[in-house]
């Protein structure tokens, strides 16, 4: 529920609160004060188009600010959580800020986001109906919409497994057309990774084996080398001959050190340390004779291993720069392979499927299709009411349902393909089977016709009017706005209007922009838009009227007078007769 609306520098107001609260409001006002302002700031808090032309002259920009409480409104709680705003006390500021250069900043909860996030949180919150949303009624999907919203949870149901079963329809039958079109294009693909695979497995490359053979090459190619050094290495360590060696010196200044240990500690510690410094070069020198033993030169070996590198470096130009990738791309490749030998079977599978999904389409949306006949019949019985208490006591509403019939097709479960319900090949779309529209006949006797058709301004006013009112259980929408959507009735009609918003406004919070007296009559709580002698609406604009103040306000509404002795008492009189209809 919207609990206050603040507007500063918009349009002809400069500041003014709107505090709000369950049941009926309306605001009323000369022409001109600045009424329909307050519905054009709250499309701004719902995230819509701003324009620089709606900031007040004189003034630096525009802000809107709502307070919304979030009790029992999880859904926006959680929305305004991930977009990162804050709530307090249960309750969310939006605001929105234009400049004189017509930049627009959106704000949920005192985070920055965009336009469009703000749309897709707080529209949600509030229908709002005027005489220039009326056409949003025409539309068939809004048809469609409210008759579904009528049906309840049981067609909810139906109709969330109806749109699953659609999706995973049309994900097969885009896999199914995508694989029979590529079908030449898969077996070429096929022959060529059957080459690839067996020129991979003609050379059998084992893992790291390009490293090895590289380091083993490199050896064998420099054998002389390595021996010629290893074998000076080992004499200058252990020399066979009489030369001196690194072994010789270190046992000597082993031995010359071992004859003075005991005459001082650190010279025992020096002598112990070189003693290790001659175990360690005896066990190099054997080592390094050890390596120049085994050290040959195999030419066969060396051809053997080159041959074997430049197959390797074959595979590895196409397929990999290493033999471990050239190895992972023939295990994918496989794979791959194994999909595209598979391909008659995967076509046979996915037509089963499309098969078995067209069947699961056909039965659900039969399923709908009746659960829809009847909640048509119910909510055109209901409308139908309402009319009669709107004062269109001849009006019959009709909520037609109906279903496109098509040619068998020749692939029938081809892409846009119809399908079969019964003995009718039928045309479908995500929301179902069925087209619903909306019919109204106005006077007795006449023809039900498209509300395009059938109905005048002021008709269809009331029948947006009479939709809400039997739409108001599905409590799907907190807040409803109804912009001088009374325009063009009067008289008893409007003392209905008033009744009846009166009536929906004990299940949702109803706010009402009004020129009629009989409507304002109604209200819980009654605004009115005060225009300064300067012809702007200050800060105290807004004011919410004691009973006193709501007669003088529905007299001048009746008569154009303030003082009028006839009008505050006929103003009485309305106000009686309205809480009185009200109970």
């Amino acid at each position: 529920m919207i609990e206050e609306i603040r507007i500063t520098g918009l349009g002809v107001i400069d500041s003014s609160t709107l505090e709000l609260g369950p049941g009926l409001t309306v605001i009323t006002g000369e022409t001109g004060a600045g009424k329909t302002m307050v519905v054009t700031a709250l499309g701004l808090l719902l995230g819509g188009r701003a324009d620089s032309q709606m900031v007040r002259n004189e003034s630096a920009g525009a802000r809107v600010e709502g307070v919304v409480a979030t009790a029992g409104l999880d859904d926006f709680a959680r929305a305004v959580d991930e977009a990162g705003g804050t709530i307090e006390d249960d309750r969310v500021l939006l605001a929105r800020n234009i400049s004189t250069a017509g930049r627009s900043r959106a704000f949920v909860g005192g985070a920055a986001v965009p336009a469009s996030m703000l749309a897709d949180i707080a529209e949600p919150l509030v229908a709002v109906h005027g005489q220039s949303d009326q056409h949003r009624l025409l539309r068939a999907r809004t048809q469609r919409h409210a008759l579904d919203r009528f049906a309840g949870e049981a067609l909810a149901t139906v109709l969330g497994r109806f749109r699953a079963t659609y999706d995973a329809l049309m994900t097969a039958e885009r896999e199914l057309a995508d694989v029979v079109a590529t079908a030449r294009e898969r077996a070429r693909e096929a022959d060529l990774l059957r080459f690839g695979l067996g020129e991979i497995e003609a050379v059998d490359p084992q893992p790291g084996e390009d490293v090895e053979l590289a380091a083993e090459e490199t050896r064998l190619g420099h054998s002389d080398t390595l021996r010629a050094a290893a074998e000076q290495a080992r004499e200058a360590l252990s020399s066979d001959s009489d030369a001196p060696d690194a072994l010789g010196a270190v046992a000597a200044a082993r031995s010359l050190l071992e004859g003075v240990r005991d005459h001082d500690a650190e010279a025992a510690e020096l002598a112990d340390r070189v003693k290790e410094v001659n175990y360690l070069l005896a066990d190099v020198a054997a080592d390094v004779a050890s390596y120049a033993s085994r050290i040959d030169s195999d030419p066969a070996r060396l051809a053997a291993v080159s041959a074997r590198r430049a197959a390797l470096l074959s595979l590895t130009r196409k397929y990999g720069d290493t033999v471990t990738a050239v190895l992972d791309w023939s295990r994918e490749s496989a794979e791959r392979l194994l999909d595209l030998d598979n391909t008659d079977s995967r076509i046979a599978e996915l037509t089963h499927q499309c098969r078995t999904l067209r069947a699961e389409v056909a039965d659900l949306g039969a399923e709908l299709t009746a659960l829809r006949l009847a909640a048509a019949a119910a909510l055109a019985a209901q409308v139908t009411d309402e009319l009669t208490l709107l004062a269109m006591p001849h009006a019959r509403f009709e909520v037609r349902v109906t279903q496109q019939p098509a040619p068998a097709p020749e692939d029938p479960i081809g892409p846009g393909a119809p399908v079969l319900v019964g003995d009718r090949w039928l045309r479908f779309a995500g929301h179902g089977m069925d087209d619903v529209e909306l019919l109204l006949a106005a006077n007795a006797g006449s023809d039900p016709l498209p509300l395009h058709k059938g109905a005048s301004g002021g008709e269809l006013s009331r029948v947006m009017l009479g939709l809400e009112v039997a739409l108001a259980g599905t409590g799907e929408v907190p807040t409803f706005v109804f912009d001088e959507v009374d325009a063009g009735v009067g008289g008893r009609a409007a003392i209905e209007i008033g009744r009846r918003l009166a009536a929906l406004a004990r299940s949702a919070q109803v706010l009402v922009v009004t020129h009629l007296p009989q409507v304002a009559a109604f209200a819980d709580r009654h605004v009115v838009v005060h225009k300064s002698s300067d012809g702007t609406v200050t800060t105290s604009g807004l004011t919410v009227l004691d009973d006193a103040a709501r007669e003088r306000e529905l007299s001048r509404m009746l008569a154009g007078l303030d003082d009028s002795e006839t009008a505050l008492a006929h103003a009485r009189e309305l106000l009686e007769a309205a809480a009185s209809a009200r109970g």
